[in-house]
């Protein structure tokens, strides 16, 4: 890990180990449905990894910062998930919910530990780069 700041360090490692254990649970669960993930899954792991490795170059601030608008950006969409589950997948919703929590306290944590606000263009692009990812991933 880039960032030296050993407090932000630990505020990233569990975060990071959270997200596993999302990337996990939903793995089981596309099983346990008869799907898969995308075939683009590891393009995503690979740019969101040199995206962390840049943000980490422009300091802690903003390394947390840059987690906590991801993790933002990734509320909203989880909330979109809830809205569209049907209200008897009641394991794929609590499973939703629990990231969605998860997601929650992790840009908290972040924001509480000295995030910088992003500005509005990282921001936009964010959002765009996310569209363009989760829309490949529903249809391949």
């Amino acid at each position: 890990m880039l960032c030296k700041d050993p407090q932000a360090t630990e505020v990233l490692l569990q975060a990071a180990q959270e997200e596993v254990d999302h990337l996990a649970w939903c793995d089981d669960r596309l099983r346990e449905l008869d799907s898969r993930p995308s075939v683009f899954n590891p393009l995503w792991y690979a740019g969101s990894f040199a995206l962390g490795l840049l943000a980490s170059r422009a300091g802690v601030p903003y390394n947390l910062g840059f987690m906590a608008e991801t993790e933002r950006q990734v509320e909203e969409h989880l909330e979109s998930h809830l809205e569209s589950l049907p209200a008897t997948d009641n394991r794929s919703r609590r499973i939703v919910e629990k990231m969605r929590d998860d997601e929650i306290e992790h840009r908290r944590t972040a924001e509480n530990h000295g995030a910088a606000g992003l500005p509005p263009p990282v921001k936009t692009l964010m959002r765009v780069m996310s569209k363009a990812m989760t829309t490949t991933a529903y249809r391949l």
